[in-house]
């Protein structure tokens, strides 16, 4: 499995905030207003993703006083992780379509005002998100690994 990259997520961000763009636009005025946390319950995973990042880093490195992690389980990490920066970039784009939409029109619909601060909410949760989930794989690599960053040293022999 490889690291998730940049790439992988701002195709899916991309197209999400285009589909919801061209469906505000087609239907906004018949949408019930944003409930002001509406994008509340991404932050709450990325917090839960983050604790366990940190948590699974120190048992990998085996840091003393940690148990072993079994390879199933960072595993599932690493499957956890992936899935949800993929949520996360998703919910990013159409987050940012609400503000790309109900921005310009906060003076003339009185919905829109409101559904952009729910918005702009949701996209800083979903944000967040996508850094605890690249923060979890990050923390599921083996050190030493191949995708771990080589000291000084070894560049020079490498080189």
């Amino acid at each position: 499995m490889t690291p998730t990259r940049a790439r992988d997520l701002v195709l899916p961000a991309v197209l999400t905030g285009l589909l919801v763009h061209l469906l505000l636009r087609i239907g906004y005025d018949e949408l019930p207003p944003l409930p002001p946390l509406a994008g509340s319950t991404l932050a709450i995973i990325a917090v839960v993703e983050a604790a366990f990042g940190y948590s699974l880093r120190a048992r990998i490195a085996h840091r003393p006083g940690t148990r072993p992690v079994p390879a199933l389980t960072a595993a599932r990490a690493v499957a956890l992780a992936k899935a949800s920066s993929l949520v996360g970039a998703i919910m990013l784009g159409g987050w940012l379509a609400v503000v790309a939409y109900a921005l310009p029109q906060r003076d003339e619909l009185a919905a829109a005002g409101a559904d952009t601060t729910s918005a702009i909410v949701g996209a800083a949760c979903a944000a967040g998100l996508i850094a605890a989930a690249l923060w979890l794989e990050y923390c599921c690599r083996t050190p030493g690994g191949p995708d771990e960053p080589k000291d000084d040293e070894e560049r020079r022999h490498a080189a």
